[in-house]
């Protein structure tokens, strides 16, 4: 006999209340939407929503010629933007078969890891924002600013950076770079020690962000899961080993990963991962190979000025590559790195025409989003803002 029939009340059902996280709400962190439905403060279920900044990348690209796809890739994770540059750099060269210089690789290598700490910066003291620690987030957020003066210093732009060339770079670098360089590398690992110091072990901060947020090395493979978020729940996926590229196996690393993929995993694994990147910057300035900065590929890189001004072929293919009427060899490649976010893939098809045939990009924020609604659910409200800062959802690499 149920329970209705034994007491003759009317069987009532429980009331949900429905909540927007988003689209535009300062903790969010980006234009995407979250309907949550409620049960008091415990989130019963998500609908992401996500599209609001869509902005055609790969239908664009299809319609530009390759070295101008380049500033299309910096709006993407735009909290590390040359990695980006560098993977769809590296692309172009899978497909021509281009040999790049030694040299080449490891002045890249700079400039990503200096990128992925960056990106980390970011998302560890937002982190630590989102719980309320704000001192950490204003203090550590300054070296951000220097590592942007280093690419300020190499290129001349800060945040969409539009860094190197496919082939390499356009100049070698300047003394000033060198210096700024050292000066990083001699104040961070400070400051980094100092922030960790206020949040690592601080009992509030563990009490917010262990057991927030979790997810199992199988949900989070099943997802497609890369990056510090499969690390975090135990898995040593890493790009950079997994498939060497730019010569990543001459260096000495380790891969940093948590236990159980929670809030406090996620900023443990990055936090080590700066310590790591700042060993592999190190071993490239000190390895640092002699040679030229860019590859020797006429058809694709800009011959020196001067030359331009003063030689028929030089103004020839001057023209070429800038009207981007250099034809590209057929075929079909993927080439990945790791970006802040984990996997960054390209998938290029090309016809031999100017412009890529089809273009894909593979976007880790993209598919590890797609596992947010699971991770917050019978979570409170409040520990669904510290998992999505802990995720590092930027929205424009959310939507291409």
């Amino acid at each position: 006999m149920s329970n209705k029939e034994t007491t003759g009340a009317a069987e009532t059902e429980k009331e949900y209340s429905t909540l927007n996280l988003g689209p535009t709400h300062p903790a969010t962190h980006g234009i995407f939407q979250n309907v949550l439905k409620m049960d008091g403060e415990i989130i019963h279920d998500a609908t992401p929503t996500i599209g609001y900044i869509h902005r055609a990348f790969e239908k664009l690209a299809e319609r530009r010629p390759y070295a101008q796809i380049t500033p299309l890739t910096d709006r993407m994770n735009y909290c590390s933007s040359p990695i980006n540059n560098m993977g769809w750099h590296m692309t172009v060269e899978k497909l021509i078969r281009a040999e790049i210089p030694k040299r080449v690789d490891y002045l890249r290598v700079i400039v990503m890891e200096l990128s992925r700490i960056s990106d980390h910066i970011i998302c560890n003291t937002i982190i630590g924002q989102d719980t309320g620690a704000t001192t950490g987030f204003l203090y550590l957020f300054q070296w951000r600013e220097h590592i942007y003066d280093i690419f300020e210093g190499i290129c001349g732009a800060r945040l969409t950076t539009n860094i190197g060339r496919i082939g390499g770079f356009d100049r070698e670098w300047s003394q000033q770079v060198w210096d700024r360089i050292d000066a990083f590398l001699t104040g961070f690992p400070k400051a980094l020690d100092e922030f960790n110091g206020l949040l690592e072990r601080n009992r509030i901060f563990m009490d917010r962000t262990i057991k927030c947020g979790s997810i199992s090395a199988e949900r989070a493979l099943a997802y497609s899961f890369t990056g510090p978020n499969l690390r975090a729940a135990g898995v040593d996926y890493d790009v950079r080993v997994a498939s060497p590229y730019s010569s990543y196996q001459d260096f000495d690393f380790s891969i940093p990963i948590g236990t159980s993929g929670d809030t406090y995993d996620r900023f443990t694994v990055r936090q080590e991962e700066m310590r790591q990147s700042m060993s592999i910057i190190r071993q490239a300035i000190k390895n640092l190979p002699a040679g030229p900065c860019h590859a020797d590929i006429p058809d694709f890189f800009l011959p020196p000025k001067q030359e331009v001004y003063n030689n028929m072929e030089a103004l020839i293919y001057h023209f070429k590559i800038v009207m981007g009427e250099t034809e590209v060899p057929a075929g079909e490649v993927y080439h990945c790195v790791e970006g802040g976010n984990g996997e960054l893939g390209f998938y290029l098809i090309s016809d031999g025409g100017r412009t890529p045939y089809r273009l894909h990009f593979r976007r880790p924020c993209f598919i590890y989003y797609q596992a947010y609604p699971e991770m917050i659910k019978g979570q409170m409200l409040s520990d669904a803002i510290l998992t999505m800062s802990s995720m590092n959802v930027i929205a424009g690499e959310l939507d291409a």
